[in-house]
């Protein structure tokens, strides 16, 4: 009997240029980019040793993506410069040289998501009421909860009237549009005047 080999659980990185001019030759000027997207998983298929050489195990980057589309569709890079990493069957592509613009973006993007990470880390206490303390025994500690518990649903209160109120208002605008748009509403005036016969 074989014996089963497991597959490695090994984290490969690569760097790899990609040519693209020549298989991008072969299709028409509106399908070049797609095509060279195509070839960058077929490329990284075959000489990352992907099994079956399944394109859907290659995950692509977005900015690598965005550089790919940068001129069109019609006009995609001739080579490009990647960065191939191999982990549990899938391999993620990363783009190596940014151009200036998507550095910027990058910047941009990771200075969002730390700024989200630190207000989410942040608790916000109801106004009026002190953050609870580590300090304080067990009693203190229910009854400070209590109070924020109460407050909150007190909020959550006032907001359920007034998306009550705002949900009455919608419903009253659209009655009064199917009442102005019915068949059996006002009746429409003629514009033009009823002609009548001559007097002889």
């Amino acid at each position: 009997m074989a014996k089963k080999i497991e597959p490695k659980t090994e984290k490969i990185e690569r760097e790899y240029i990609i040519p693209l001019r020549y298989k991008g030759r072969a299709v028409p000027r509106y399908k070049k980019t797609p095509k060279a997207i195509k070839t960058i998983k077929e490329f990284l298929a075959k000489h990352m040793k992907i099994k079956n050489r399944d394109l859907k195990k290659i995950k692509i980057d977005k900015y690598l993506n965005e550089q790919m589309w940068f001129r069109g569709i019609k006009k995609p890079p001739v080579k490009i410069k990647v960065k191939a990493v191999k982990e549990k069957g899938v391999v993620k592509v990363e783009l190596v040289d940014y151009s200036d613009k998507l550095k910027f973006k990058k910047l941009r993007e990771e200075k969002k998501e730390k700024a989200a990470e630190e207000v989410g880390k942040k608790k916000i206490a109801p106004k009026g009421v002190p953050p609870v303390e580590r300090d304080l025994n067990t009693e203190g500690k229910k009854l400070a909860e209590e109070e924020i518990n109460t407050e909150g649903k007190k909020k959550i209160e006032s907001a359920k009237i007034k998306a009550g109120a705002e949900v009455m208002k919608q419903i009253e605008k659209s009655a009064a549009k199917e009442l102005k748009q019915s068949v059996g509403g006002k009746k429409k005036q003629k514009t033009q005047p009823v002609r009548k016969a001559l007097a002889k």
